[in-house]
């Protein structure tokens, strides 16, 4: 019998499992590792926030999936990897070996990247975390007017500032520091201007400056200006846990763990990861299947081109197509029934 271990519980192991729900693999013995109950998922996180979805429509349970694909679930977190052993150890004292390990834990950011963060920030990883700070957060903004600022220059500040701005209202002040350039860096123009205009026109402020320390009632910027702040919200870029890194399958300077183009890990052929990136998903499940197997490993390529859509907290988005963008309400509802799709046919709910 052989053992897969999957670590993470991310879009692209939620791909896993279905690949192993729709066809065993005889010979098998299937685990999966989960520090929450529920799978919560990244792109519909800012919809969250903006209060067009529940929790519950925009995770995916994860007893009822691991069930039919006859996997082993445990909720715990994983403290230790060793790789000469295979095997994995977890924060509550158990050790589980494995004959395959596949990590899917790019779920955290570096508390320690700016002063005080770690003490006054509000990460929006781990997911699940942030998804309970949210719902605290938002009964207090129900109660008195709050400023708000999120950090980060990505996908994930620009639609989580508007979000929050569309939520909280007019009462309340966001602002968005973007560090030392302007948001979105390497989108093209058309997009990155589109983007800019929704945050004007939902009054989020943008601050072209980096955070260089986060206090109880401020954030001071790198120029010296002090910007009042209830609550900092940290869209930082999105890294592994540090297990990850003493076991040396990250690379010195880098966040996510160093893989080929099978998605095996650089210096591990039983690792397999799929870093950030969801569409791997269907790519890993058939290679882990085939590494189990004895048969061949088939490469994989992000695409050069897709659709990235970018929520602007009310029902709309801006659609970016390569060069090309467009925006409105349409691309909003198919943002919403892509996304929608995809946690559906792994058991989210519907309603």
């Amino acid at each position: 019998m052989k053992r897969l271990l999957l670590l993470g519980a991310g879009a692209a192991h939620l791909q896993v499992l279905h690949a192993f729900a729709t066809e065993a693999l005889p010979g098998v013995e299937l685990s999966v590792v989960a520090a929450a109950p529920r799978a919560l998922h990244a792109p519909l996180l800012a919809g969250f926030v903006a209060g067009h979805y529940t929790l519950a429509q925009c995770s995916v349970p994860l007893a009822p999936l691991a069930e039919r694909a006859g996997a082993r679930l445990l909720q715990a977190s994983a403290v230790a990897i060793d790789l000469a052993a295979r095997s994995v150890s977890l924060a509550d004292g158990r050790t589980l070996p494995y004959d395959a390990l596949s990590l899917d834990l790019a779920d955290a950011m570096d508390r320690d990247a700016i002063p005080g963060a770690r003490e006054h920030g509000l990460f929006l990883r781990p997911l699940e975390a942030f998804a309970q700070l949210w719902e605290r957060m938002h009964e207090l903004a129900q109660r008195q007017p709050m400023c708000v600022v999120v950090v980060g220059h990505g996908v994930d500040a620009v639609e989580m500032a508007l979000a929050l701005q569309h939520r909280l209202g007019d009462r309340s002040r966001v602002s968005l520091v973007s560090g030392g350039g302007t948001v979105l860096p390497g989108h093209p123009e058309a997009a990155r201007r589109r983007v800019l205009q929704a945050l004007k026109r939902r009054q989020v402020t943008l601050l072209e400056d980096a955070c260089a320390e986060i206090g109880a009632t401020h954030l001071t910027l790198a120029s010296g200006t002090r910007v009042a702040c209830d609550a900092a919200v940290m869209a930082l870029p999105v890294g592994v846990p540090a297990c990850l890194r003493e076991a040396g399958l990250v690379p010195q300077g880098q966040g996510l763990v160093a893989t080929g183009a099978t998605l095996q890990s650089a210096t591990q052929p039983e690792v397999f990861a799929a870093g950030a990136d969801a569409r791997a998903g269907a790519a890993l499940a058939l290679n882990l299947r085939r590494f189990l197997a004895g048969g061949a490993l088939v490469p994989w390529a992000p695409p050069a081109r897709t659709l990235e859509l970018i929520g602007c907290g009310e029902r709309r988005a801006i659609a970016c197509w390569g060069g090309w963008s467009a925006q409105g309400r349409w691309a909003w509802h198919w943002k919403d029934r892509r996304e929608r799709r995809f946690l559906e046919t792994h058991g989210a709910s519907s309603g």
